[in-house]
């Protein structure tokens, strides 16, 4: 995708906050926004993605009450970079965070040379503020408190343990056997900089946060910026007995517990939005939820989509995702054009009447007037997304209709309108294009930055004798 300075997108566009209105009000105050980030949510385990067996009504009255996104696509199929893109509004590959942050090492995080959108949102007068996961770094310079958040509840790392009174035991365990590297799953969960004592079940907690920090901002006359960051329904499954027992319709333990997960966000999300309505907010805030990639398909339901996290099929990155606004979003809409969590940061900058900074590179784009208007917001660009393997890499890029995909070792074609469960391969019938697109991808792959970060010491070591930061062979049709 082409990438423009920002502030000549909203120069060009001529627009500013306020008089965007589906009922054509001229003077709009800015609105709150609230970004609500499940991790690891399969595509289909929502009823307004059409879960049969989790019950989510209060998140399906959110999507009927707003516009549903049904092509809405992250970054990465995997969380961190995923993330990483989300906050900063560009691919994580020309960042070079295409992995997750390895644990205990804290030199690394996405570059402070970075202003995050809660930067901008944050020097813009907002009240902001993070719930939850993190994972973009955890040495000091890269903790949320620096990076444009005023407030932050939650757990630095990519997962946790879901229950206290059990990983605390652990924790403490271990410190009395003298381990100095305590798992981060174990962690206590921070708050602010400082260890904080948790009682309750991680969702819960995360939604008692948000709603104490919906009337922290209620006090202030100014807007606010939450990023809900939920852990779940990331591993470990550990769900409450309670909410097991609501799902005894589904057979499959682990698909049981997943479910109770899932429905413990539902139910959080009501006490949030209640809270939005107790404190007057409701109505002037923007509320988006989404995951951060496809669910891990042992236990999630990305249905009608092939395969899974990690994967650069449509099972991998194409997420649940609905925009709410009362008399701003149309109601009761379906959106089918893609929708980029990189198109987040300068559509909700934008919005905010936010400066963003000068020279800010962006690999997404503002959507906001075709989102009102249900048009294609991306036309003729490419999608491209990817996904480091072991011995090999996965690719894929979509184009209008059409993705080119190498999953595995061999590149396939798909007619996405026809074909959305990636079925049947058209590359034989196709050739030109599947060369074009090809050559589109090798262009786009070109921009990436080597890795700042790998997993682990063999991988690091194999890297070192990749002149690009791609497997040789990735571009070969043969």
């Amino acid at each position: 995708m082409m990438r423009m300075r920002p502030h000549n997108i909203l120069l060009a566009l001529g627009l500013v906050a306020g008089g965007f209105g589906l009922n054509g009000r001229a003077e709009a105050p800015r609105p709150n926004i609230l970004v609500i980030l499940c991790d690891d949510l399969g595509y289909a385990d929502v009823g307004f993605n059409g879960s049969k067996d989790i019950p989510t009504p209060h998140l399906d009255a959110l999507a009927k009450q707003g516009t549903i996104c049904t092509t809405a696509y992250a970054a990465h199929p995997v969380c961190g970079p995923s993330r990483a893109a989300l906050l900063t509004g560009r691919s994580p590959h020309t960042l070079g965070g295409q992995f997750n942050i390895p644990y205990f090492n804290h030199q690394w995080g996405v570059s402070t040379k970075e202003v995050f959108l809660s930067k901008v949102l944050q020097d813009a007068g907002y009240f902001t503020g993070i719930l939850g996961k993190w994972h973009l770094g955890e040495g000091h310079e890269f903790l949320p408190n620096q990076r444009g958040f005023d407030e932050f509840y939650g757990h630095l790392g990519g997962g946790h343990k879901y229950f206290p009174e059990k990983y605390r035991k652990e924790a403490e365990k271990r410190l009395e056997a003298g381990d100095t590297k305590i798992p981060p799953n174990t962690t206590p969960q921070l708050r602010n900089g400082k260890n904080a004592r948790e009682t309750e079940y991680l969702t819960d907690a995360f939604s008692r946060e948000a709603v104490s920090f919906i009337g922290k901002a209620a006090e202030r006359e100014q807007p606010f910026f939450l990023y809900l960051a939920y852990n779940a329904p990331h591993s470990p499954i550990e769900a409450k007995q309670e909410d097991i027992d609501k799902m005894a319709q589904i057979k499959d333990k682990m698909r049981r517990k997943y479910a109770a997960m899932v429905h413990c966000v539902d139910y959080g999300v009501k006490r949030v939005v209640d809270a939005l309505k107790s404190t007057g907010a409701y109505e002037n805030t923007l509320i988006i939820f989404l995951s951060d990639n496809g669910g891990i398909t042992r236990f999630a339901d990305n249905t009608p989509l092939k395969g899974g996290k990690r994967d650069v099929l449509e099972g991998g990155y194409r997420v649940p995702m609905f925009w709410h606004w009362p008399g701003v979003i149309p109601a009761d809409r379906t959106f089918a054009y893609p929708v980029l969590t990189m198109d987040f940061y300068p559509t909700l900058s934008n919005l905010a009447g936010a400066t963003v900074p000068e020279g800010k590179m962006l690999d997404g784009k503002y959507i906001w007037s075709d989102l009102l208007k249900n048009q294609n917001p991306h036309p003729d660009e490419l999608i491209p997304v990817i996904s480091h393997r072991s011995k090999y890499t996965d690719i894929a890029g979509r184009l209008n209709e059409w993705k080119a995909v190498r999953s595995g070792l061999h590149w396939q074609l798909y007619n996405l309108e026809q074909d959305p469960c990636e079925a049947n391969d058209l590359s034989r019938q196709h050739p030109e294009r599947m060369k074009d697109m090809v050559t589109m991808l090798n262009k786009w792959a070109n921009t990436h930055e080597m890795p700042a970060w790998i997993y682990s010491d063999e991988e690091r070591e194999r890297w070192k004798h990749n002149p690009n930061p791609w497997f040789e062979g990735t571009f070969d049709l043969q």
